[in-house]
């Protein structure tokens, strides 16, 4: 069984609530990521902040990055995977959601973050035609 784990990129790291978007575009910039996870007061996984969030949600609006945080871009309820759980689970619970990135959890705090990449790193072509085909190709 390859778990999510097995696949993650290691070396996740947070922002908090509070942290400007600013903050979190010089921050996606030295990680080269795209997206942050966004954590609570109590370090808990209160939502995702992405580099398309910026743009669309705060520059394209006319706000301020600088005066806006990432409390102000998360939205519903943040959607993470156990650091344990089956690579089928993680696949489930992508597509379902359809959902690009993935928070991998252990022992409730941050340990990685599964992206699309990773995913066609360790999966079948099968497995990634079908992740292809329910976050993309269907219709909301």
């Amino acid at each position: 069984m390859t778990t999510a784990k097995e696949i993650m990129h290691e070396g996740a790291q947070w922002i908090t609530k509070g942290d400007s978007l600013t903050h979190a575009a010089r921050l996606m910039r030295e990680l080269n990521v795209g997206a942050l996870p966004v954590a609570d007061e109590k370090e808990r996984l209160c939502g995702i902040v992405t580099d398309r969030d910026i743009v669309v949600k705060c520059l394209a609006e006319g706000h301020d990055p600088a005066n806006c945080t990432a409390a102000d871009l998360c939205e519903g309820t943040p959607r993470w995977i156990d650091a344990n759980a089956d690579v089928e689970d993680v696949l489930h619970e992508m597509e379902s959601h359809r959902i690009k990135r993935l928070p991998v959890i252990e022992n409730k705090k941050l340990v990685g973050m599964i992206s699309e990449a990773d995913l066609a790193q360790h999966l079948t072509d099968d497995q990634i035609a079908e992740f292809a085909e329910m976050v993309y190709a269907r219709g909301r």
